[in-house]
C-alpha cells in the first residue's frame, strides 16, 4: 500500500473529541455538532476541531454529514473500538488486579453491628445473598495509613449489595458486601465479608468485618492485634 493510500494517523488530540462526540450522545446515533461548539469544549480553534473531525472521518471512526448549520455525527463501530482500548489502557492503570490487601489492628466498636446485623430485612438478605447467617456483631479494623489509602481499590472487586428495607417504624439503610480473606498471627480464615453501610459512623479509616464465626475467637484476636485482611474477585 502506497503511503498516499494509508488510513491517517489518529493521536490523543483526535481521540479526544471523538470521545467528546460520544459523550454527546453520538454513539446512540447521528448528533448534530458545531465546530465553535466542540472548540469550546477541547479548549482549542474551531479550526483545529475542523481538522480533528475529519482525520476521525478519514480514519473511519466518525460518519459526518455537513450541512448549513453545522454538521451530523456519529460514531461508527470502529471509533467505539477505539474508545474502547482506551477505556481498557485507563483501568489498567487504576482498577485493582483482582486483589487488595488491606492491615490494621483490631478495635473495640460501639455495638451497633450487633443490633443492626440481627435484623430480619438484613438476615434474610445475608441468608440469601452471603450464603450464611453472620454472627451477631462486626469485627471493628483500624486500618494502618497505607492501607487507607488504597481502601478505594476494593470499589472495582466484585461486590454483592445489600438492599435498604423498611418496617413500620423507620427505613433501613443499604449497604455493599466485598468478600474477604482474614489472616491474624497464626490463623487464616476464608469466607468473611467486608460490609460497608451507606450511612455509618466509621470513616475511611475503619472496617467493619462479618462472618458466621466471631472472628476474635476463629483468629484468636484481642483489640490491638494486628489483622491483614485480603478483598478478592469471587
Amino acid at each position: 500500500m502506497s503511503e498516499s493510500a494509508q488510513t491517517p494517523a489518529v493521536g490523543h488530540d483526535e481521540l479526544a473529541a471523538l470521545r467528546r462526540v460520544a459523550l454527546d450522545g453520538g454513539l446512540a446515533g447521528p448528533v448534530k455538532i458545531s465546530c465553535s461548539g466542540l472548540a469550546a469544549g477541547l479548549e482549542t480553534s474551531g479550526q483545529t476541531a475542523s481538522r480533528r473531525l475529519q482525520r476521525l472521518e478519514e480514519a473511519g471512526y466518525l460518519d459526518r454529514d455537513v450541512v448549513s448549520d453545522g454538521q451530523w455525527v456519529s460514531v461508527t463501530e470502529a471509533g467505539e473500538a477505539a474508545l474502547r482500548a482506551e477505556y481498557a489502557k485507563y483501568r489498567e492503570l487504576f482498577e485493582s488486579p483482582g486483589a487488595v490487601t488491606l492491615e490494621g489492628n483490631v478495635t473495640g466498636g460501639m455495638g451497633e453491628g450487633k443490633h443492626y446485623i440481627s435484623l430480619s430485612g438484613y438476615m434474610e438478605q445475608f441468608r440469601e445473598r452471603l450464603g450464611y447467617e453472620p454472627y451477631p456483631g462486626t469485627l471493628n479494623i483500624d486500618l494502618a495509613a497505607d492501607s487507607v489509602r488504597v481502601r478505594a481499590g476494593i470499589r472495582s472487586l466484585d461486590a454483592v449489595p445489600i438492599d435498604a428495607w423498611e418496617d413500620d417504624e423507620r427505613t433501613f439503610g443499604s449497604a455493599t458486601c466485598y468478600a474477604a480473606r482474614l489472616t491474624g498471627d497464626e490463623e487464616t480464615y476464608e469466607g468473611a465479608h467486608i460490609i460497608v453501610p451507606d450511612r455509618t459512623h466509621h470513616d475511611e479509616t475503619q472496617l467493619e468485618v462479618i462472618a458466621p464465626d466471631r472472628l476474635r475467637d476463629a483468629l484468636g484476636l484481642d483489640d490491638g492485634e494486628r489483622v491483614v485482611v485480603t478483598v478478592e474477585d469471587v
